[in-house]
């Protein structure tokens, strides 16, 4: 009985030895046939450069020089370091790992043609793996490599996809320091642009990072912004709208818009989402839209967020009587009325789109081409205002009209004066030119 169970014991040892010699003979058989292909093409490029004629070979009788039949020492030298490399990632220590992995950065990010060569002797799987490791050096080491190989290659990111690097995202974004957290938050910017090759990323796995990234006091600006690039490339897909609500997305993006920083992408963002049923609704049911909103409208050094801003205040307002209402309390009216003004032609178009609106002091009716063309509403399309308040309104308008008067009297006088001292001085440069010569000594 003893001796059966040895032998079976010994048996199960020396297959699984055989399984492994079996795997490192596969993976050298197949380096050896790669790194064979590449020198073979640079042979071919050595043989066809210009040769040495025949009659100096005829005359000296001597062999052809060396290196034009070998390998030059460079390529000898990459060759070693990338085979040394590729069996280290593979078969070292952890310590060898994290070498292999920031040497693996290093031929990547110098030669294209490298990083589709790693991904065919699976360094890609490899490293995806080590992501999920919670050794810090080896982690970030990977997440450095996966970015330098994912750059203008679709099908390596495509591969990090199907190996699982969504899923080896860190759980805990405030035990990262600051330098890891902006290589994962590069590495899934660059995987986010999969969507535009219609390519499926999974984003219910990402988003959790991220939102956690952005919400966290101790990111830095610049981490968030990258995370926010990220957020408006899920946007563009239908599918994404979904898990974008539920992880709270709107909410993330509506807090960030009022850092002026950051406030570009964030309303780029929200722009993409408030034209889907559910993101409208997560917005409508946020109590700082509207006033938020408002005040960017103000923001005159950012014609860019006034415009984004004037155009969700749009979709919001459209047929929502109750949206409406909470604009017109928060003072739209005469922010609006200063920004057909003084604001950008377009965000001018859209303000005097919200005014038709709200002009209508009694009865506000909505015509086809008030807005997109969504389920009509027959009732309750707007709310009869006091005479009180319409006074008020006609006040606020006459005293704003009267500052953006004064505001235009003060430029055209600073352009005058401007444009009076610019022509004395070019009067007074002519006089003394002409004065000059016709002096006759």
């Amino acid at each position: 009985m003893s001796s059966s169970r040895t032998q079976s014991s010994s048996s199960s040892s020396s297959s699984s030895v055989w399984q492994l010699q079996y795997m490192k003979l596969h993976f050298f058989t197949r380096i050896r046939s790669l790194l064979k292909s590449k020198t073979s093409s640079r042979k071919r490029n050595h043989q066809s450069s210009p040769e040495i004629s025949s009659a100096q070979h005829d005359s000296e009788n001597v062999v052809a020089p060396p290196e034009i039949i070998s390998k030059p020492p460079e390529d000898q030298n990459e060759e070693v370091v990338l085979q040394k490399t590729v069996k280290k990632l593979h078969f070292g220590s952890l310590e060898e790992k994290e070498k292999a992995a920031i040497e693996i950065e290093k031929l990547a990010r110098e030669d294209k043609n490298t990083r589709n060569l790693m991904a065919e002797l699976g360094v890609l799987q490899v490293l995806v793996s080590m992501v999920g490791s919670d050794i810090a050096g080896q982690q970030i080491a990977a997440v450095r490599a996966l970015i330098q190989l994912s750059h203008g290659s679709n099908t390596n990111k495509a591969l990090m996809a199907n190996a699982g690097i969504c899923s080896k995202l860190p759980k805990n974004v405030e035990v990262l320091d600051q330098l890891t957290r902006h290589g994962f938050a590069e590495l899934l910017l660059s995987l986010s642009s999969l969507t535009n090759a219609q390519l499926p990323v999974a984003s219910s796995l990402i988003l959790p990072f991220l939102m956690d990234t952005m919400n966290s006091d101790s990111t830095d600006m610049k981490c968030k912004e990258i995370c926010l690039a990220t957020i408006n490339n899920l946007c563009m897909v239908l599918e994404n709208i979904a898990p974008l609500v539920i992880n709270g997305a709107v909410q993330t993006l509506i807090s960030l818009m009022l850092v002026k920083d950051l406030a570009e992408k964030a309303l780029a963002s929200l722009g993409q989402l408030v034209v889907t049923q559910m993101g409208k609704k997560a917005m409508e049911e946020c109590l700082a839209v509207p006033k938020s909103l408002i005040e960017i409208l103000t923001w005159e050094d950012k014609p860019k967020c006034q415009e984004y801003s004037a155009y969700i205040l749009m979709v919001l307002a459209h047929q929502s009587w109750s949206q409406r209402e909470k604009m017109a309390k928060a003072g739209i009216v005469p922010v609006l009325l200063e920004v057909t003004l003084l604001g950008s032609p377009l965000v001018q178009k859209r303000a005097v789109k919200l005014l038709q609106w709200f002009k209508d002091e009694r009865n506000v009716r909505m015509g086809p081409h008030s807005g997109p063309q969504t389920s009509r509403v027959s009732s309750g399309m707007g709310s009869p205002m006091s005479p009180r308040s319409g006074e008020e309104g006609k006040k606020m308008m006459k005293n704003l009209v009267k500052q953006s008067l004064y505001k235009n009297m003060e430029m055209i006088t600073r352009r005058g004066n401007v444009n009076m001292q610019k022509e004395a001085c070019r009067l007074k440069s002519l006089i003394i030119s002409t004065s000059s010569k016709s002096l006759t000594y």
